[in-house]
């Protein structure tokens, strides 16, 4: 298999994890970023028992010297990048009229400016091997509520950011695109659930319930569906798709 490096932030745990696994089909190296040092271990493990090499960072992307780390750390270990996937980013889910700018800025610097600066000092690595970058948004970004004001914002200006990228990108080969899940079965989708369930004096199951009848979804997705779609998006068959904003959320949001 010819050397092919992709980077994946947020890889410890949910849909990061799982894209890190399953990019492990098709990539030589995979470098895993995220902060929760315990967690980044268990999906290096799980990679090592793959064909492809990983490389773990345990780093903060809010700070701003993070970006060239992980670019720098990269280029010494693999010395090329392929495909750059920005997971990362839990931004806090609560009412418009209750967050406070502490943390709608916390949140920003997470998912937004994190990736932003990463992508960016990726890129030089990224023209040279004529690669992809995947932005992960959400459909939140499509259909804001006051109660996920900053997530549905921060996830707004990941897609514009992600055009911009890709517009860049049409003229120095690289491939951009965004991914919009919807509600996915993980821990924080637990942890949500939890806090939803005590605000509506319900058990956890009927929580769950009742979130997929509001939400008119058959079901929860599943980490593994986001993952196979990441991996398509960077794979030679997807090279045609550029400055796409992809929804896959079990038909939550309708749209053409």
């Amino acid at each position: 298999m010819k050397a092919k490096i992709a980077i994946v932030t947020g890889a410890s745990v949910g849909i990061g994890r799982a894209t890190a696994i399953r990019l492990a089909k098709d990539f030589t190296g995979l470098v895993l970023v995220a902060r929760n040092a315990d967690e980044l271990t268990k999906t290096e493990e799980i990679i090592k028992s793959t064909s492809a090499e990983p490389y773990v960072i345990v780093a903060d992307l809010r700070l701003p010297a993070t970006a060239d780390q992980v670019i720098n750390e990269t280029k010494a270990k693999f010395g090329r990048i392929d495909a750059l996937v920005n997971i990362a980013g839990a931004v806090p889910q609560i009412h418009l009229f209750e967050m406070t700018d502490e943390q709608w800025n916390d949140g920003a610097e997470m998912k937004l400016h994190g990736a932003r600066r990463l992508a960016i000092k990726a890129w030089p690595l990224l023209k040279e091997s004529k690669g992809s970058v995947v932005f992960i948004s959400g459909n939140s970004a499509e259909d804001p509520k006051p109660g996920f004001a900053a997530v549905a914002t921060i996830n707004a200006a990941i897609c514009a950011l992600a055009k911009a990228f890709a517009e860049q990108g049409i003229l120095d080969g690289v491939q951009v695109n965004s991914v919009l899940p919807g509600p996915v079965m993980s821990n924080r989708r637990i942890n949500f659930l939890k806090k939803w369930s005590a605000a509506n004096n319900i058990n956890l199951e009927e929580a769950k319930e009742k979130f997929l009848i509001d939400a008119h979804i058959e079901r929860y997705g599943e980490p593994d569906e986001i993952a196979a779609l990441i991996a398509f998006l960077v794979s030679p068959g997807a090279k045609w798709l550029i400055g796409t904003a992809i929804r896959m959320d079990g038909g939550e949001i309708k749209g053409i």
